[in-house]
């Protein structure tokens, strides 16, 4: 996810803090390869995908994958079309001017508005209509970006009995969806369908550079330094080709929502340069975009610069030092003061023959030019930055602890013909144990509040069940809230549930209930009560395990998940999948890694019940094995459920099979670096509305007046 920019403007300070954030879309995933040509124009795939995901649930499996494999086909069509005419109106209509004179920046637009002619046109030629057809919905957007057609299509090919293609779109969803139990599960029983081990599992949209680079290392580390340098060359040349497409569908549309409320109209000047900051800046981004793995929130550190440091060792290892010299050379590029591969430049000059001129050997030219590319790029947003009104912090996208964990080092004079190479550590880091005093048995500050169990009662560790934190009348209002806020949708947007497709799965979060209640689609007293119950829950579990540090809110959410009718039969799966909530469970390993895209800043975490009427929907710990039930809750409400959020405590909800189920899901972190940034918003709300009714008050209006 991108790091928010842009600074809003300082008008009322309440309908501010009412706005949502703005919805920032990252450079897409690589080019495919091509694609067979439907006859005619190119079908938009946002109604290709309604189409198959009404087939879907209409059990009509042919059509649901005939519809939802055109409208992958047309989503990458749409995509390689966009990138051929971005690069084709690019080389044909060069924005440089051709001279100086009177009237100078006429030839630039004279380019501009001819390269954007031929953009249209050429985008409208190979489409076979207007490229407006194709603008879809952010939710749509979001569904293809997190691979969700590939959950529907393996199920539908399931059905129609097509095991291999089920596991082929098993895996490639899961690929980007790692933390998603059910579909690992799906994948085991395909493997066990079809009778063997191991089937071959292929990721249909995986990064052809980051297949490349895998492979390079694969070999490095078999000291096959050959096919390593085959790998890592291929690598660079699909870096750098997916980097030019990256850049090119940064030039796409972007919102400026937090100028929409005022009716935002820039001048020529203005409306230019707040654009292409956003372009530029999702350009700069493509870094980011191109080191991080699908399901993954944080980059692959160092992952440009590796290739070359791999490479330098690679070419020594095969006698090709020229070539290990340039690649050296390169690495310093972005790391100029690495000292030990300063002493492999020194160790490479020393073994040249005399018919090269060491100072004539430069560092590669490929990584030379993205350098001074990408340095150009930082100086003019960071020089423009304040002058245009928004804030920009240069990522360090180059860290240094990112490097190969082995000792092929070539200090000067040191035989490594025969020295253990042990390659790049790509072990993950297990959960650290919790760096805290465990204790439990505060007081529950609230009267009414009833203890249930403690940890050792619901055989686990740092774990409570209370009842009582919120009354029947409390439990109608807020699920009269809820029912109010989540019409429209808020959090997951009202979609079918991300785990599983049996349930619809709706949310909304405190601000977006004040701002409903502000705006009176909901009485503001019942969203205050979102609020209020909240930091009530809040207050309890600081108390109950007496933190001896402030526990901040990291995420406050509203959850119902509701049965579909017709798909409840012979269910199988979980409303939610076992799972931890600050680390990814590995059930065979009894392992629970502490790494994106986990929230590893987590440490506590409550639910808190507003009903019981309705069937299914317990709430489960398990052993790490994400299959040995230690505990299950029956909800109802005002009961409340608190735990710490680590791989000490796999839970999961198990089928909501009738009805629907409604809590508030409330996530807290010792670190006030991850502190929710709309509940702070939230909390400005509430002391604004405070303030006012303090007012009021101190007006001491009769209130016979007000007759």
């Amino acid at each position: 996810m991108r790091e928010r920019i842009w600074a809003p403007l300082p008008p009322l300070l309440l309908l501010l803090l009412l706005l949502p954030p703005p919805l920032w879309g990252g450079p897409p995933d690589s080019p495919r390869p091509e694609l067979p040509r439907e006859p005619g124009p190119l079908q938009p795939f946002d109604l290709l995908y309604a189409s198959g995901v009404a087939a879907y649930y209409s059990e009509d499996y042919e059509q649901a994958v005939r519809d939802l494999e055109a409208a992958l086909r047309s989503h990458w069509r749409l995509r390689e079309v966009r990138a051929r005419c971005a690069r084709h109106c690019a080389a044909r209509r060069p924005l440089a001017p051709p001279g100086a004179g009177p009237a100078a920046e006429l030839p630039f637009f004279r380019a501009l508005l001819q390269r954007a002619r031929c953009y249209r046109s050429c985008q409208t030629q190979r489409l076979g209509g207007p490229a407006s057809r194709h603008r879809v919905s952010e939710d749509v957007r979001s569904d293809f970006q997190r691979r969700v057609p590939y959950n529907y299509l393996q199920r539908a090919y399931i059905k129609l009995n097509q095991l291999e293609k089920a596991v082929e779109a098993a895996h490639t969803f899961f690929m980007a969806n790692p933390e998603h139990m059910e579909m690992q599960q799906n994948i085991e029983n395909y493997r066990m369908m079809a009778g063997v081990e191991a089937l071959q599992l292929v990721d249909l949209e995986a990064k052809p550079h980051l297949e490349s680079y895998s492979a390079g290392v694969k070999h490095y580390e078999a000291d096959d330094f050959e096919l390593a340098i085959k790998y890592f060359e291929q690598a660079l040349r699909e870096y750098f080709n997916e980097d030019t497409e990256c850049r090119v569908l940064c030039e796409g549309p972007h919102r400026f929502e937090e100028y929409e409320y005022l009716g935002y109209k820039a001048g020529l000047y203005e409306a230019i340069a707040d654009h292409y900051m956003q372009v530029l800046v999702c350009q700069h981004e493509c870094v980011r975009e191109l080191a991080t793995r699908p399901g993954r929130l944080s980059p692959i550190e160092n992952f440009l610069p590796l290739h070359y440091d791999y490479l330098q060792f690679a070419y020594y290892r095969v006698g090709e030092y020229v070539k290990a010299l340039e690649c050296a050379k390169a690495y310093l590029l972005l790391h100029p003061d690495d000292e030990d591969v300063l002493d492999n430049v020194d160790y490479y000059e020393s073994l040249l023959d005399d018919t090269s001129d060491p100072a004539s050997i430069e560092a590669r030219e490929d990584l030379a030019m993205f350098v001074k590319r990408h340095k150009m790029e930082s100086e003019l947003i960071k020089s423009v930055a304040e002058g245009l009104g928004f804030s920009y912090a240069e990522p360090n996208y180059w860290i240094r602890y990112g490097g190969r964990h082995d000792e092929n080092r070539v200090p000067s004079g040191v035989n490594v013909e025969g020295a253990e190479v042990h390659g790049l550590s790509m072990g993950k880091k297990s959960s650290p144990k919790i760096d805290r005093d465990l204790r439990e048995g505060g007081p529950l500050l609230y009267e009414n509040i009833t203890f249930v169990y403690n940890s050792e009662q619901l055989n686990g560790t740092q774990r409570v069940l209370l009842d009582n934190v919120l009354s029947e009348e409390q439990c109608r209002e807020l699920h009269s809230v809820a029912s109010g806020i989540m019409l429209v949708g808020d959090g997951y947007r009202g979609k079918t549930s991300p785990h599983t497709p049996n349930e619809k799965f709706e949310g909304a979060t405190v601000l977006k209930a004040l701002k409903f209640g502000y705006e009176g689609r909901v009485p503001l007293k019942s969203a205050r009560l979102f609020y209020d119950i909240s930091e009530k829950a809040r207050k309890i579990v600081e108390s109950y395990f007496m933190l001896n540090s402030t526990l901040y809110f990291s995420y406050t959410h509203m959850v119902c998940r509701t049965a579909l009718s017709g798909q409840q039969d012979r269910r199988t799966d979980l409303s939610h999948p076992i799972h931890a909530d600050n680390c990814l469970l590995d059930p065979e390993a009894n392992e629970c890694w502490k790494e994106p895209p986990a929230y590893t800043f987590r440490d506590y975490s409550a639910l808190l019940y507003m009903n019981d009427d309705f069937e299914g929907g317990e709430f489960i710990f398990t052993e790490m094995d994400a299959k040995t039930v230690t505990a299950s809750i029956k909800p109802k409400c005002g009961r409340m459920i608190s735990f710490s959020s680590g791989g000490e405590n796999p839970h999961g909800v198990k089928a909501v099979t009738k009805g629907q189920r409604c809590a508030v899901a409330l996530w807290f972190t010792l670190d006030p670096l991850y502190r929710e940034l709309e509940r702070i918003q939230a909390d400005e709300v509430i002391a604004i509305l405070d303030q006012e009714q303090q007012g009021k008050h101190e007006l001491n209006i009769n209130p016979k007046d007000e007759l």
